[in-house]
C-alpha cells in the first residue's frame, strides 16, 4: 500500500519564504518612491490651481471694467487686490484645498498633508502688490 505525501516539506517552505522576502526587498523602495512622486505631483498641481484661479479672477475683474473690489466665482465672492485675488480671496477662489493645510495672512502657504518635510513641500501665493502685476506663485517640492 502506498502512502500519499501531504503538505510541504520544511525546505520547500523556507525556499518560498526566502523568495518572497527577496521580492519584498525590491518592491518596498519602489512603493515608497511612488508615495513621494504623488506628493510632488499634487504640490505642483496646487501651484497650477493657484495660477488658474488667479487668472480667472483677473479675467472677471477685467470684464467688469469698473475696478471691482471683488468678483464672484461659482457663487463664491473672491476679494481682490490690484485686480488679482488677495490672500483671503485666493483661498475662496480655489474652494477645495483638500490634502493641504493653508496658513499665512499676507502670503498664503499651502502645505501638503503627510509630507516628509512639510516646510519644503509647499505651494505659496503672494498677492499682487502693484497694479498690472501678477501675483507670485511658487512651489517647493524638496521635502515631499
Amino acid at each position: 500500500m502506498r502512502t500519499r505525501q501531504r503538505g510541504f516539506t520544511l525546505i520547500e517552505l523556507v525556499v518560498v519564504i526566502t523568495i518572497l522576502g527577496i521580492l519584498a526587498a525590491f518592491a518596498i523602495p519602489r512603493f515608497a518612491a511612488l508615495d513621494s512622486a504623488a506628493r510632488i505631483s499634487t504640490t505642483g498641481a496646487m501651484a497650477g490651481t493657484l495660477r488658474s484661479a488667479a487668472a480667472l479672477a483677473h479675467a472677471q475683474y477685467l470684464v467688469a471694467g469698473t475696478s471691482p473690489a471683488s468678483v464672484t466665482m461659482d457663487g463664491t465672492v473672491v476679494s481682490l487686490a490690484f485686480g488679482y485675488p488677495d490672500a483671503t480671496g485666493i483661498v475662496a477662489a480655489i474652494q477645495d484645498p483638500s490634502g493641504f493645510t493653508n496658513a499665512g495672512t499676507t502670503t498664503i502657504t499651502f502645505t501638503k498633508t503627510g509630507a516628509t518635510t512639510p516646510a519644503t513641500c509647499v505651494a505659496t501665493y503672494a498677492p499682487s502688490t502693484v497694479a498690472n502685476t501678477a501675483p507670485l506663485i511658487t512651489s517647493n517640492t524638496a521635502g515631499c
